[in-house]
């Protein structure tokens, strides 16, 4: 749940999801709609796929076991360098550490390299404790920007702070913010809108959405109704909102409640809901 989201936004909906899904067995005999609904407003919803995944492979194959073994670990879906590497520091305290962007920064810092061979750097028996450590004190003392060097008790070894302005670390691209233009079909005399699934949004592409478009001028057919702005993890969007309302829509769409709906609607939809919602008041 943190992959792309910060931890005051996950705590609520971990708490959420460890209550209805407690343990790995559960999760695996949950359906994926269930999973997807308790994931529900934190994005990138293949973290959630994969995860269910994992847990039929971790049941069926390794009898409920994390594996340990990087190799093996890489196979399971949705499992990559940084997170096997964590798995085997935190539950094996094999001498592994997980290079996120708060990790980077601070070995950057630290020793003004930019090719780290982490294993060559620490030597201790606590491994599952120094892999953990060095994420909260990236995260919370040796941030992008001030960092708190005035709380830092290894400051004294850090060429950053020897010489902080020769070194500069840049750990962040500045985020672009793409425009789109969302068509809205809606029927006049029921609260009713027509999704479909969309390609243009890659990271939403299973999911049923309006239509999508990249920002254009050539939209004379569609009634303007706002504009705002959505982030979506790393991801922030200028949309443009269009709507008609028809009793036809193309035979790729479905028409959906904008109140009573059961099907799984990503926050992203809601957001549009919301906006077309109040053209019925």
């Amino acid at each position: 749940m943190l992959q792309q989201t910060q931890v005051k936004t996950v705590i609520p909906y971990f708490n959420n999801f460890v209550k209805k899904i407690p343990n790995l067995k559960a999760l695996s005999k949950s359906n994926e709609k269930k999973v997807l609904k308790l994931w529900e407003g934190l994005g990138y919803y293949a973290r959630a796929k994969n995860l269910h995944k994992t847990s039929k492979i971790l049941i069926n194959k390794y009898k409920g076991q994390i594996p340990d073994s990087f190799e093996k670990l890489k196979e399971l879906p949705g499992i990559g360098d940084y997170t096997a590497n964590i798995l085997l520091a935190l539950i094996y305290n094999h001498s592994r550490i997980g290079l996120d962007g708060n990790v980077k920064r601070l070995l950057f810092r630290l020793f003004n390299i930019n090719t780290i061979n982490v294993s060559n750097l620490f030597k201790t028996s606590r491994n599952d404790d120094l892999a953990e450590a060095l994420i909260e004190f990236g995260a919370l003392i040796c941030r992008p920007k001030n960092p708190k060097c005035h709380l830092c008790q290894i400051k004294k070894i850090c060429s950053y702070y020897s010489s902080r302005s020769k070194i500069k670390f840049k750990s962040q691209i500045k985020t672009k913010l793409k425009s789109y233009d969302i068509f809205c079909y809606l029927k006049k005399n029921k609260r009713q809108i027509a999704l479909t699934k969309n390609k243009d949004l890659t990271f939403l592409k299973k999911f049923y959405l309006p239509k999508i478009k990249r920002a254009s001028k050539k939209n004379k057919d569609w009634k303007f109704l706002c504009n705002y702005k959505n982030s979506i993890s790393n991801k922030k969007l200028n949309i443009n909102l269009y709507y008609k309302f028809s009793s036809k829509i193309p035979s790729e769409y479905n028409w959906y409640s904008l109140k009573k709906n059961k099907e799984f609607i990503p926050t992203f939809t809601k957001k549009i809901f919301e906006q077309v919602s109040n053209l019925y008041q």
